[in-house]
């Protein structure tokens, strides 16, 4: 891959804020691209290290030009602001990724419906909004992508075991690749790639620590970064040649010949099993 694959080119990231997100917005601008660091968090949170301008200043010392941007993925006239804003400011934009989620591992009895709308606003219908707003500007692309972080979808018995599991949240994860294989398709004639991406193990995020497990799952984890290089491998590739694909971050990076997952792993001396993704 060249030193700078994504010189020139613009990104809007969602929840880029920490974690998963902030990981692809410092892969994408060591290849020299645009950010657009989108997050709802624009001041630090006690517990939850990273906001925008953060990130947006680490994009910069890496290589790349950031444009902090405050959005609720949920609002429609925020994505529609966030979208005009990158273009305004960078002439275009080629590479979305849907990074922002929300996540509550609840049964239907034990979910209220704030957190169930939360789950479906953020995750399946977020996609539609930046999708949607971002397409006039995807056309013009030489190479647009469409990225969002949703799994594969199950069948028979293991689709009975996540909706069983924890329905509202798999609901809205299932929804958002639903969405995603139909985009692939609506959009395959402007030449848009539209893909779904999936870690095969859990990642070290504030997501596992606070809302699936603790901190303590860690050691069992490897970090976003893996993430971060098999999202490299699909945007760099034509869009004509990867689109309306569920990707597993690991699967994905053996085909492109890597070997070495060691290098992932939070705890570098940890030599016992990983814990799958949901979903996996």
């Amino acid at each position: 891959m060249p030193d700078k694959p994504f010189f020139n080119r613009t990104a809007i990231i969602t929840g880029a804020s920490r974690g998963i997100g902030r990981a692809f917005a410092l892969a994408l601008a060591r290849g020299g691209a645009n950010i657009v660091v989108a997050s709802k968090t624009a001041e630090p949170h006690p517990k939850l290290p990273g906001d925008i301008h953060q990130v947006s200043a680490e994009v910069e010392h890496a290589g790349g030009q950031a444009l902090p941007f405050q959005v609720d993925v949920r609002d429609e006239e925020g994505v529609n602001r966030m979208v005009d804003a990158a273009v305004s400011r960078f002439g275009g934009i080629d590479i979305l990724i849907n990074n922002a989620g929300a996540i509550n591992l609840t049964k239907v009895e034990a979910t209220p419906p704030k957190r169930f709308d939360l789950m479906l606003g953020v995750n399946a219908r977020a996609v539609y909004l930046t999708s949607r707003a971002a397409l006039p500007h995807l056309k013009k692309s030489e190479n647009p992508h469409i990225l969002s972080l949703c799994p594969p979808l199950p069948e028979g018995d293991a689709l009975r075991k996540w909706l069983g599991a924890h329905a509202p949240y798999s609901l809205s994860k299932f929804g958002m690749t639903m969405l995603s294989l139909g985009m692939a398709e609506e959009f395959r004639p402007h030449g848009i790639a539209v893909n779904c991406l999936w870690p095969r193990t859990i990642i070290a995020t504030a997501a596992i620590e606070f809302a699936v497990g603790s901190r303590d799952m860690f050691k069992m984890a490897r970090t976003p970064e893996i993430m971060a290089d098999a999202a490299l491998g699909i945007l760099a590739t034509p869009a004509a040649e990867l689109t309306g694909r569920c990707l597993i971050d690991e699967d994905y990076l053996r085909e492109c010949g890597e070997s070495d997952f060691a290098k992932y792993l939070h705890e570098p001396s940890y030599t016992g099993k990983l814990i799958p993704d949901i979903f996996i």
